[in-house]
C-alpha cells in the first residue's frame, strides 16, 4: 500500500467538477496534441512491468497502456476521487492490474516497491520547482535501476512565439485551472533542472506545437 506524509504546504487543488468535462476542454483547446504527446513514448513501456501514474487525469492514457501491455500493473496517484473514478471506469476490462490512491503526490512516500516505468502527464506544471524536486528525489529512491520517467509538459521556447503566445496561453491557463479548481500554482516549474539536480538524466524530447508541448524520456538510475 502507497503510505502519505504530513499534509503538503500548499492547498490541494479541487478537480472533481472538471472529471467530466477534462476530455472535452482538451480538445476544444488543444485538439488531438495533448493526447498525442502522451503517446509518444507508448513504444518504450512495452517491457516495463510496474508502473508509478501521478496526476493522469480522467485516465486515458492509463487505460490505454493497460490494453497495449497485458503484462503490466499500475499505481495511480491522484487527489480528485472523480478524477479516479473516471479512469476506473475507462479501464475497467483491466481493473485486476490497477491499483488507485487518492492522495496529494506531495504526500506520497515510498513503500518499498519498485518501479520501472514513473509517468507524469502534465502534472507536474501543478507544482513548483522545489515540489518537483522533493518528489523526484523520492521517486528515484522508488526506481528499478532501469526504470524510465516519461514527462509530458507545457515549455515556453525562447524565440518569438514563446513571447507572443506561448507565454501568454500559458498565463491564461493558469487563471482558468486557479479560478476552477483553486490551483495555487501561477508559473511553470523548471522541472528539468529539478530533476537533474537528484540525479535523473534526460534520454530524449519530442515537441510539438512550436514546442509549447514537450515529451521527454528521462533514466532514473544512471
Amino acid at each position: 500500500m502507497i503510505t502519505a506524509s504530513p499534509t503538503a504546504l500548499h492547498p490541494v487543488p479541487n478537480f472533481n467538477s472538471l472529471a467530466r468535462l477534462y476530455r472535452w476542454m482538451e480538445w476544444i483547446t488543444f485538439g488531438p496534441l495533448l493526447a498525442l504527446c502522451r503517446n509518444t513514448y507508448l513504444h518504450r513501456m512495452q517491457s516495463c512491468r510496474r508502473a508509478l501514474i501521478i496526476g493522469d487525469g480522467d485516465g486515458r492514457f492509463t487505460a490505454k497502456l493497460l490494453r497495449s501491455n497485458p503484462e503490466i500493473t499500475a499505481d495511480v496517484l491522484d487527489a480528485s476521487p472523480a478524477m479516479l473514478s473516471a479512469l476506473t471506469q475507462r479501464a475497467a476490462g483491466n481493473s485486476p492490474r490497477l491499483r488507485t490512491h487518492c492522495l496529494d503526490a506531495r504526500d506520497w512516500q515510498p513503500d518499498g516497491a519498485k518501479y520501472d516505468l514513473i509517468v507524469t502527464h502534465f502534472f507536474l506544471d501543478c507544482l513548483t520547482t522545489d515540489e518537483v524536486r522533493a518528489l523526484a528525489h523520492r521517486i528515484r529512491s522508488a526506481a528499478a535501476p532501469d526504470a524510465i520517467w516519461v514527462v509530458s509538459e507545457f515549455a515556453i521556447p525562447h524565440n518569438l512565439f514563446g513571447h507572443l503566445i506561448a507565454s501568454p496561453l500559458v498565463r491564461a491557463l493558469y487563471w482558468a485551472f486557479g479560478s476552477l479548481t483553486g490551483l495555487s500554482v501561477h508559473q511553470l516549474p523548471d522541472y528539468s533542472a529539478a530533476m537533474r539536480s537528484v540525479g535523473l538524466m534526460p534520454l530524449s524530447r519530442k515537441s510539438r506545437l512550436s514546442g509549447l508541448l514537450a515529451c521527454e524520456l528521462w533514466v532514473c538510475n544512471g
